[in-house]
């Protein structure tokens, strides 16, 4: 299987200087290769790789790279030339590759050579070619059974540089179970982020103090003369505020979908048009807070190392609905409460769309509810609501009987 590990690195101030014109240097030849593919008519990706050597020739600060990297470089402009064809394809306006601004070209890849991770007097170091060593925080242990395949070098707005290190296990992921026994149908939303067929709401983290907190550094920041030392400085605690807002938001998302991914044999969720949602009129600041996009991606991956079905199902009237005996009934937003008029039932709006889900989900794969135990019978009475922050412990198997004891408290 493949992994990506993400490690924070410890430059010196020479290596510094080395990264950022590194960097600067491979952003100046992703602008060069754009100019040649907008103005020379059959240019291809292998054929423009070919003509690196020559170019070298009167480039003399291309000879300070590592040659694959460069390589890396022309294939990483084809490669967005291809999703910008994907999308027009698609149907989306689209424009033309724009060129690379100083602080638009943040990263570059070392691919299957040029670099090599190595303990050094105690001290685990990175050692890239044409760059040195630069000590790496190596925070969690890479498996011993691992190749690494490629690293990205990356510097965040914070100034900050990190290594990515893409790497592959020769263990195949687990088998998924043919007759799945606990299965799990979630609905997502923005004041419960998660509401799940077992009662349990996950409330949405609270990023109110962060966000004053940044907004507080942003006004500082438009009151300085742009470019000028201060404005600079304070460039940076606004990235630094982005960043911690980025952090909180991941590890919380990492944790619910590692949770639901080790603990179920089966996970419906909705799969969500996040990018057409975003275009809607009102609430798009908090649509983007949640970040259901990367939920979903996170919960998607991880259900495949575990072992886990993950089915994505068709969220349309997944809310009208009743899942009880299937009659559509429409409600506002503002309607919080379930309640069908055909047969009666009475749930919470979310709970209700929880089992439409699981359901969808089970029909997806063949599996069906027996009539022993129909839809009206295994609906819950209750929903325990969970706090985002007690969502602790990765992978947990107590993780939910901590959260209950703990919102019951």
């Amino acid at each position: 299987m493949n992994y990506n590990y993400r490690y924070r690195l410890d430059p010196s101030d020479t290596h510094r200087e080395t990264l950022d014109r590194h960097r600067d240097l491979y952003r100046q030849v992703y602008n060069h290769f754009l100019y040649r593919l907008n103005h020379n008519d059959g240019t291809t990706k292998y054929g423009e790789i070919n003509q690196l050597p020559s170019i070298k020739q009167w480039w003399d600060n291309l000879t300070d790279l590592y040659s694959r990297t460069l390589q890396n470089v022309v294939e990483r402009l084809y490669t967005n030339l291809s999703r910008l064809k994907d999308a027009k394809d698609n149907g989306r306006a689209v424009g033309l590759l724009k060129w690379k601004a100083p602080t638009e070209y943040r990263s570059f890849t070392y691919r299957q050579s040029g670099f090599d991770l190595k303990n050094t007097s105690g001290q685990t170091v990175l050692r890239l070619s044409k760059i040195g060593e630069i000590p790496v925080h190596l925070h969690r242990e890479i498996p011993e059974n691992a190749t690494i395949k490629q690293v990205t070098v990356k510097k965040e707005p914070t100034g900050e540089w990190f290594a990515a290190f893409g790497v592959e296990t020769p263990e195949a992921p687990p088998e998924k179970p043919e007759n799945p026994e606990k299965c799990v149908g979630i609905d997502v939303g923005i004041l419960k982020y998660a509401h799940d067929t077992d009662g349990t709401a996950v409330k949405s983290l609270d990023l109110s103090d962060e966000r004053e907190r940044l907004e507080r550094e942003q006004r500082k920041l438009s009151r300085k003369q742009h470019g000028s030392n201060n404005w600079e400085k304070q460039r940076k605690v606004v990235a630094e505020r982005h960043a911690m807002l980025k952090r909180k938001r991941r590890d919380f998302i990492h944790k619910l979908s590692s949770y639901y991914a080790s603990e179920y044999d089966l996970v419906a969720v909705e799969d969500l048009n996040v990018a057409g949602m975003m275009q809607l009129d009102s609430n798009s600041r908090n649509r983007a807070s949640a970040a259901w996009s990367t939920f979903l991606r996170l919960l998607e991956y991880k259900c495949e190392r575990e072992g886990t079905h993950y089915i994505p199902v068709e969220p349309k009237d997944t809310t009208k609905e009743c899942a009880a005996c299937g009659v559509k009934t429409n409600k506002p937003l503002s309607v919080r409460e379930h309640f069908c008029p055909s047969c009666g039932f009475t749930a919470d709006r979310d709970a209700n769309a929880a089992w439409n889900i699981l359901s969808s989900g089970l029909e997806n794969i063949g599996v069906g509810y027996s009539e022993s135990m129909p839809v009206e019978t295994a609906l819950p009475t209750g929903t325990t609501s969970v706090p985002a922050k007690r969502v602790i412990e990765t992978g947990s198997p107590v993780l939910k009987e901590r959260a209950v004891s703990a919102a019951s408290e």
